[in-house]
């Protein structure tokens, strides 16, 4: 039988983890992204950039109500977003495919430290400027001709591999 919302027996627990959202601006994405972030226990979520469309209405369908749950917070410029996670001592990890990624499953999770995970847009990915200081760049592997993924699929796959090692 199919247990209720109410019914399940997960345990409750929130991970010292923010997901950084670089320049994410499609609205389904967006409420995705809360609703796999409630999910997962994560802490706070930081969207990177100017017009992020936050609007209740048009993100609840995907979000689920979740954004009235999970802290988060814009901040519209780089060197802003740069400066706080370095001095807030994070354990930056960019997910993206780049020459020096290695693949998720060899992500090292520090004790002790805060994760920032990074995703990139839509379009263009994480920036040079965020994958220059971010301390690993993890891959997910794939096996199909296809060399991306969308960022919420991608999001939650590292998600789950962080939040279960």
């Amino acid at each position: 039988m199919q247990l209720t919302h109410e019914e399940n027996q997960f345990e409750r627990k929130t991970f010292p983890i923010t997901l950084v959202c670089d320049h994410i601006y499609f609205q389904q994405n967006i409420g995705s992204l809360f609703r796999i972030s409630e999910a997962f226990g994560v802490e706070n979520i930081i969207f990177l950039g100017k017009d992020i469309p936050l609007t209740p209405r048009k993100i609840n369908k995907t979000s689920r109500s979740t954004h009235l749950h999970v802290p988060h917070q814009i901040m519209e410029e780089t060197t802003e977003l740069m400066a706080y996670l370095q001095n807030n001592n994070f354990e930056i990890i960019a997910l993206e495919i780049a020459t020096n990624s290695k693949s998720l499953k060899e992500v090292v999770i520090p004790q002790n430290k805060k994760i920032a995970l990074l995703i990139g847009s839509e379009i263009n990915g994480i920036s040079d400027e965020l994958l220059k200081i971010s301390n690993q760049i993890v891959h997910i592997n794939m096996f199909g001709k296809n060399s991306s993924m969308n960022v919420v699929q991608a999001a939650s796959i590292a998600l789950y591999e962080i939040t279960t090692l």
